[in-house]
């Protein structure tokens, strides 16, 4: 009888552990989280006597585990996953596709238990006072205007501002070699030109006129000066056309930006700097173009052959947006036609790109295929050219592609809010195997969250962009590049970079979750802190001990200050003036309207077999008919029950702190 009493007492008392985590966790047995959660996320750090941190071993897939997070194991295939399903094992949902908005888990529903909230909810949940953020809105523009002001004093003409040393900086014509410079830097004091826009969009009406007139004036591209073709277009003729559309928009939200005898002077300037970048797509064997362009002379004469796949592939929108203004189909023609020789060099066996490839051989230089430097714009600009044109094979390159990223590139647990095992991560794989290659990632990967907001994913956004968030609390700002195995970074420096802050931007406007207000005054006030100087806003030289470089980069004030200030600016005509409007990649902003969905040159694009070239390409899924963004209809809003909850249950953000070291 006593063994009998025993066995019952350890029932019972395994009942009563069970109830206990019931009720604190809030999870239910529904959810088995008992069964198939552990109760310690992260890894465990293991020092030897004089080596680095390393990891305990054992199976992977959970947190907490030995072994290592799960990101270092290939994807499950389809077909093992089907035989696992047939099996009668339980797999999570299915998220949904591109363009597909499926049930989004934008915050745990407490079910009418009192739990009591944790650190997270404490810190993240509840409302975000209007008071505060009209207070962080204004922080947010006293730094573009501290910026802005400390340039137009002691940087311009020049390219940027020293803001350590209060002077400016133009290309370095003692080193041709300072590609990190050169590249960028034009002598056309991009600086200015670059923040055209965000003077409007702040309704500064009176700076925008001076500043459009400046550039007007002053600003030539008859420079001996090679550039790159993408930082020239992306930075220069994207912002010149960004201020000419607000210029000439009949409807003036932002305020009266219109300039007294205007003579589309803006538009003659791209069109001048586009015909000065049109050498780089001459004397190609691939139609990809040449990374580099003397304004002067077109193609330097030793001029290398290899180039990458962003470089090369996002040009299409700026490009795009020339020719449908100017009714000549050249610019869009040229660009068009590199993405689909890229386009037609992707894997047979993944659908997969590499980030390097030989201009004239059309060789993979660069078998390396991830989301981050050298491909990172390239999947933006697919969907953000159907988003402008309309062009449905721009679309259905982009689904595919986005396919492939999730076969091979995506790891982790599969629904972002529910399930066991490690957080959803992008690594970094071989296009032709998609085998891992590598243990890190890099920063400006931290777009891809807000191309998953355009596409409806708001589900696996919210993770990654978690993930990224966790990085910035532990260092005050992103290392350029973080392993993700070593929970450390790789290469130390903060450049001021802006793709973190547009992700948390478009997630608030997905979800209109306060968490994200939070995540941006945490940013700004992390810039505040440490990359201020005495003339403006400074690189971080090194993300831990917070030391600095004498560089304030152009797109500080063309993108990171404009998504700050947007993000707390519910009243911007940007959210309220019915016109719907799109971001290009350096943040210069473009309404969406069938002006640039007409196409007089259609049939002649088609005649030219890209069209031909695409559909006969390999199997994928069907297009999905995407509504533009800022369209309230594109996803399901957030009910305004759950609009104050966190966006992701606190137990998977301590996972995701735990494991990048914060706790």
């Amino acid at each position: 009888m006593q063994w009998r009493a025993l066995v019952l007492g350890l029932v019972l008392l395994r009942l009563g552990l069970h109830g206990v985590l019931w009720l604190v966790f809030g999870l239910g047995p529904s959810m088995g989280f008992y069964q198939r959660f552990p109760l310690s996320f992260g890894f465990h750090r293991l020092r030897g006597s004089d080596g680095p941190a390393s990891l305990a071993s054992g199976p992977a897939g959970r947190p907490g585990t030995p072994g290592g997070p799960s990101w270092l194991q290939p994807p499950v295939p389809a077909a093992a996953a089907a035989a696992a399903a047939s099996a009668g094992r339980r797999r999570a949902p299915r998220r949904p596709g591109p363009g597909v908005c499926g049930p989004a888990h934008w915050g745990y529903v407490l079910g009418g238990r009192d739990r009591g909230r944790d650190e997270y909810e404490k810190r993240y949940s509840g409302a975000f006072p209007p008071q505060l953020r009209a207070q962080m809105r204004d922080l947010a523009r006293g730094m573009f205007v501290f910026g802005y002001d400390n340039y137009m004093a002691h940087a311009f003409p020049q390219d940027e501002l020293n803001p350590i040393h209060c002077r400016g900086r133009g290309p370095d014509r003692g080193d041709p070699s300072n590609l990190n410079i050169n590249d960028v830097l034009g002598n056309y004091s991009l600086t200015l030109v670059d923040a055209l826009d965000t003077l409007a969009i702040m309704g500064n009406s009176s700076e925008f006129q001076k500043a459009v007139k400046l550039v007007i004036n002053t600003v030539s591209f008859d420079k001996d000066s090679t550039v790159q073709v993408f930082e020239a277009t992306i930075r220069v003729l994207g912002s010149l056309l960004s201020a000419h559309r607000i210029i000439t928009d009949s409807k003036q939200p932002f305020g009266d930006m219109t300039i007294k005898d205007y003579d589309n002077e803006l538009l003659h300037m791209a069109h001048d700097l586009a015909v000065r970048l049109l050498p780089a797509f001459e004397n190609t064997k691939t139609g990809i173009p040449y990374p580099r362009v003397n304004l002067k002379t077109g193609v330097p004469p030793d001029s290398n052959n290899e180039t990458c796949t962003a470089g090369a592939g996002s040009l299409l929108v700026e490009f795009g947006i020339l020719s449908r203004l100017l009714g000549d189909s050249t610019f869009e023609w040229v660009a068009r036609r590199a993405v689909k020789a890229l386009w037609n060099l992707r894997s047979n066996d993944t659908g997969l790109l590499g980030n390097v490839v030989n201009i004239q051989t059309g060789h993979w230089v660069g078998k390396q295929s991830g989301l981050g430097a050298g491909l990172d714009s390239f999947y933006e600009y697919l969907l953000k050219s159907y988003i402008l044109f309309g062009e449905k094979e721009d679309l259905e390159m982009f689904n595919a592609a986005y396919q492939s990223i999730q076969n091979y590139l995506r790891r982790g647990r599969e629904a972002c809010n529910e399930g066991e095992g490690d957080p959803p991560l992008y690594v970094n794989v071989n296009m032709f195997s998609g085998q891992l290659m590598n243990t890190w990632i890099d920063s400006l990967q931290a777009f891809f969250p807000g191309l998953q907001v355009l596409i409806g994913d708001v589900e696996d956004a919210i993770c990654l962009h978690a993930f990224y968030y966790a990085i910035w609390k532990r260092y005050g700002a992103l290392p350029e590049r973080y392993n993700w195995q070593l929970q450390a970074p790789d290469v130390l420096f903060y450049p001021l970079r802006p793709e973190l802050v547009e992700s948390t931007y478009l997630l608030y406007q997905a979800t209109k979750n306060p968490f994200y207000l939070h995540v941006g005054m945490d940013i700004l006030q992390s810039l505040e802190k440490y990359t201020k100087a005495k003339c403006g806003y400074a690189t971080l030289h090194h993300v831990i001990d917070k030391s600095k470089e004498d560089r304030m980069e152009s797109f500080f004030l063309s993108e990171t200050c404009k998504y700050l200030y947007l993000l707390f600016d519910e009243e911007n005509p940007v959210h309220k003036s019915g016109t719907r409007y799109m971001f290009t990649t350096e943040g210069h902003i473009v309404s969406v309207d069938e002006h640039l969905r007409e196409s007089p040159w259609k049939e002649f694009f088609s005649e030219e077999g890209g069209q031909d070239q695409v559909e006969k390409s390999v199997h994928r899924p069907k297009s999905h008919e995407l509504k533009v963004i800022n369209s309230s209809s594109n996803c399901n809003r957030v009910p305004d029950e759950r609009r104050y909850s966190l966006p992701l249950k606190s137990i998977y953000m301590r996972q995701i702190d735990q494991m990048v070291g914060l706790i």
